[in-house]
C-alpha cells in the first residue's frame, strides 16, 4: 500500500544569506538538490500562498510552506560495472574504500556512474535515505578517497544516522596540508559562499556549526601529514577549515591548495610536491562506528592511497615510504588520537 501524504512543513528563514530556494530547501529539509528541485517543480512549495520558483532568494523572515505529495515507489537505480573495494559487509551494512574520482550517489551529470550504481551491480538492496541516494549515511567529495558506510535497510540507516548525530561515529581523515598545522581545534560555522554556490565558506552570521580537530602526525619542510577528526560533518568541512587557518589541503584547487604561496628557499620543494599531487591530498582513513544491530564497535582503517604515495614521501622527506606497504601505520597515524 502506498503511504499517504506527509503533513505540510512550514519554514521561516532566519538568516540573511539563504541563497536560492532549491538550495535552501535541500539544506533545511536534508534533501538532495534534485529532490528539492522536484518539490518546487511539482508546485509543492509555496511563498505567500503562491507556488515558488527555484531561483527565488527568500529574505530573512520569509515563511515557506512545503506540501509533500503522496509518496511514490522508489525509483530503481541503474547498475554499473564499476570496481569497488569492500572492507566490511554484513546483513546490515557495507563499508567501501571509495576511490578518488567516484561520485557517491546519482545527481545531475552523474546518473549512472556513481558508487550507488556500483553497489546496485553487486545486487545489493540498499535501505533508507532519499530516493536518489539510497542507503547513504554520510558522503565523501568526488575527489576524496577512503572509507564510507552504506546501510542495507531502513532500520540500519535510521540507527546509523542517529549514531552520527550523537557523535558516536568517529571519522578521521589523513591530509597533506601546506605549512605547519600543529595541534588545534577549529570551530567555525559554514555556509554556501555568497558569490560561488559550489563552494562553502566560514561565516559569522547564520551558517551551520562545524568543528574539526587537527593534529600533525609527520612534519615536512613545506607541508605536514595531518590527522583531521570530524566533530560535525558539513560539506567540504575539512578543506574549508584548513584553508581558513592558512593551511589548505595540498592539491585542492577549490580552496587554495593548488598554490604553494612560497617565495623562499623551500619554493622548489613546494613546487615539486604540488607536481606530485594529482588531486586533493585528503583520504578518509579511519572509521569507528557502533554496529546498528549489535552495538559492537567496528574499527575500520584504510591505508594512504597509491596515487598520493609520491606526494607523501616528498612532503615528509622520506623516500622509503614509496616502498612501505602501510605508510600511515608506519608514521603513527593510527595511534591514539584526540578525544571527540
Amino acid at each position: 500500500m502506498t503511504a499517504g501524504p506527509r503533513e505540510p512543513v512550514v519554514l521561516t528563514v532566519v538568516i540573511d544569506t539563504a541563497g536560492r530556494l532549491d538550495r535552501y530547501l535541500a539544506e533545511a529539509l536534508e534533501l538532495s538538490r534534485t529532490a528539492a528541485a522536484r518539490l518546487i517543480a511539482e508546485r509543492c512549495v509555496f511563498v505567500s500562498g503562491a507556488p515558488a520558483r527555484p531561483s527565488f532568494v527568500p529574505p530573512r523572515g520569509t515563511e515557506i510552506t512545503v506540501v509533500f505529495p503522496e509518496k511514490a515507489p522508489r525509483r530503481l537505480v541503474a547498475a554499473a560495472d564499476i570496481p569497488v573495494t569492500v572492507v566490511h559487509e554484513d546483513d546490515d551494512l557495507i563499508v567501501v574504500d571509495k576511490p578518488a574520482g567516484l561520485v557517491v550517489h546519482p545527481a545531475p551529470g552523474h546518473w549512472d556512474d556513481t558508487l550507488v550504481n556500483a553497489l546496485a551491480a553487486r545486487g545489493l538492496a540498499l535501505g533508507g535515505g532519499a530516493e536518489d541516494r539510497p542507503g547513504i549515511v554520510h558522503r565523501l567529495d568526488k575527489d576524496t578517497s577512503g572509507l564510507l558506510v552504506v546501510a542495507k535497510s531502513e532500520r540500519a540507516h535510521r540507527t546509523l544516522g542517529a549514531a552520527l548525530a550523537a557523535r558516536q561515529v568517529k571519522r578521521r581523515y589523513a591530509a597533506l596540508a601546506w605549512g605547519h598545522v600543529g595541534e588545534r581545534r577549529v570551530a567555525a560555522a559554514l555556509a554556501r559562499h555568497p558569490k560561488d554556490r559550489k563552494r562553502m565558506a566560514v561565516t559569522h552570521e547564520g551558517g551551520r556549526h562545524a568543528a574539526t580537530a587537527f593534529e600533525t602526525i609527520a612534519r615536512g619542510r613545506t607541508a605536514d601529514l595531518v590527522r583531521c577528526t570530524l566533530e560535525t560533518g558539513r560539506t567540504h568541512q575539512i578543506r574549508v577549515h584548513l584553508s581558513s587557518i592558512g593551511h589548505p589541503v595540498v592539491g585542492d584547487t577549490t580552496y587554495g591548495g593548488s598554490q604553494t604561496g612560497r617565495s623562499d628557499a623551500t619554493r622548489p620543494e613546494a613546487d615539486a610536491l604540488l607536481r606530485a599531487t594529482p588531486r586533493q591530498a585528503l583520504h578518509a582513513a579511519w572509521l569507528e562506528l557502533p554496529h546498528p544491530a549489535t552495538g559492537k564497535t567496528l574499527d575500520l582503517r584504510s591505508e594512504w592511497p597509491a596515487d598520493l604515495r609520491p606526494a607523501l614521501a616528498l612532503a615528509v622527506g622520506d623516500a622509503s615510504l614509496l616502498e612501505e606497504s602501510k605508510p600511515l601505520r608506519y608514521l603513527g597515524f593510527f595511534d591514539s588520537g584526540p578525544a571527540t
